[in-house]
């Protein structure tokens, strides 16, 4: 059965590559929720085809991988108190999906995109490339997974900069640290990100897919998963996660409180 996907997520089969992209670039490529179910559809159907043994996601455009939830769109359900995180925190992005994912970054990888990036394998960036999580300047944390996520994957000190100062870091940077793979320039972006892919390919796939599957299940993240979930709702009810949003909605500077 073929898949119903919005026209802001694209997803296409080349052997046994799938390739995916974010295709919103007049927003940065920032989620809504209409595409976060497109894009949840696509990766079921990746990890549910034999034939397809990597998967390569990027963005459109060169501005931008993705700047997270666009929060004109999510700031009706933060209003409500929806973290608008997964209800089965087992479902982080990628949590059960052992296939290899590769990121090829071009641009902005912020907010709910660096989220993304995260559960993604080998991260291939342009040299334009810009990482950061900007959610506590609008009262909000990012209840993605990053919490559990980025202080396994970078230095602790650098994952506490990134979460506290909501300040960006640069792709030498992201790659000093560990973040990435390697930094190309940006017209070399998907020739770079299809080779990685057509080298994991010519492995065993399914001794692949083990070694993912053992590596990701000896974390154990899911009851770290459930606490993020737990903690980060107390946020999200808050009043100041219902102004950060308004404020970047009416570009001003957020009036916190505290409460």
């Amino acid at each position: 059965m073929a898949l119903t996907l919005p026209p802001t997520f694209t997803y296409e089969k080349r052997g046994r590559i799938a390739l995916m992209t974010i295709n919103r670039p007049e927003a940065m490529n920032s989620f809504t929720r209409e595409m976060l179910v497109g894009m949840d559809a696509a990766f079921d159907d990746f990890n549910a085809d034999p034939d397809l043994w990597v998967a390569v996601i990027t963005g459109a455009g060169q501005k931008a991988f993705c700047a997270g939830m666009d929060l004109k769109d999510a700031l009706p359900a933060i209003a409500g108190g929806d973290s608008m995180g997964y209800e089965d925190p087992a479902k982080r992005p990628f949590q059960q999906i052992y296939k290899p994912i590769i990121a090829a970054v071009n641009g902005v990888c912020i907010a709910g995109g660096l989220e993304f990036l995260q559960g993604m394998d080998i991260r291939i960036a342009s040299e334009n490339a810009i990482f950061g999580l900007g959610e506590v300047r609008w009262g909000v944390v990012p209840a993605g997974g990053t919490h559990i996520r980025l202080p396994q994957q970078i230095p602790w000190a650098v994952a506490m900069e990134l979460l506290l100062t909501a300040n960006n870091i640069d792709a030498k940077r992201a790659y000093d640290i560990g973040l990435i793979n390697k930094i190309v320039p940006a017209d070399k972006l998907m020739e770079e990100a299809l080779a990685w892919a057509e080298k994991i390919c010519q492995n065993g796939p399914l001794a692949v897919r083990t070694a993912k599957e053992i590596a990701v299940r000896a974390l154990n993240n899911e009851p770290k998963f459930v606490l993020e979930k737990t903690m980060s709702a107390r946020v999200f009810q808050s009043e100041d996660a219902k102004e950060g949003p308004r404020a970047f909605a009416e570009k001003r500077k957020p009036n916190y409180t505290g409460r």
